[in-house]
């Protein structure tokens, strides 16, 4: 099954240099600039008849920002052979009001830190997150009973990337912390 990216404010909150410097990282090649700026063209050539152009913006603010952020995602799915999510994953720095569901791994006892892996754009991530006491008790309820829960926030990937997990292992550093947490519960659907 294929998922195609269509949030408009979704799109606009992937950072046009986070594209620039994948685009870089596969090989691809800017062209020039055009539209006052605004737009930087650039191509890949996979084989002897295989060439590809991607138009990514070089503003935030353009009207067809999120459109153009779209295509490219679209474009890079095609060229690597991986799924448009798979490539937004790459990309995400951010994630404003995100729900996350998962479980909580670890207890930073008296820091109100808690460590989870929740799956976030399609793939398990561990996530550190610093709660209220009323909220750690609950992550510690969940913990102790390893009961999954949920909550909202601003999910912030660190060292530029939101890294998979390999199977069966957990990394000491949590690849994104949840900023703003809200809303932490037991999750009910369980």
């Amino acid at each position: 099954m294929n998922v195609t990216v269509r949030d408009r404010e979704f799109l606009k909150t992937i950072d046009f240099q986070e594209i620039a410097a994948h685009l870089l990282a596969q090989g691809w090649q800017e062209k020039g600039r055009g539209y006052n700026d605004k737009g930087a063209i650039w191509r890949r050539n996979t084989g002897a008849e295989n060439s590809w152009e991607i138009l990514r913006p070089c503003q935030l603010y353009l009207a067809d920002y999120a459109a153009r952020i779209g295509d490219a995602i679209a474009t890079l799915s095609k060229v690597e052979k991986r799924s448009q999510l798979d490539i937004l994953s790459d990309l995400l720095t951010k994630a404003i009001d995100i729900d996350i569901q998962g479980m909580v791994i670890e207890l930073g006892e008296g820091t109100g830190r808690v460590r989870m892996m929740a799956v976030v754009i399609s793939k398990l991530r561990q996530i550190q997150i610093y709660l209220t006491s009323s909220d750690y008790n609950i992550a510690r309820k969940a913990y102790h009973k390893r009961l999954p829960v949920r909550c909202n926030g601003d999910l912030i990937k660190k060292e530029k990337k939101l890294l998979s997990m390999p199977s069966g292992c957990c990394a000491k550093t949590p690849q994104a912390s949840l900023q703003n947490p809200r809303n932490f519960r037991l999750d009910a659907a369980w």
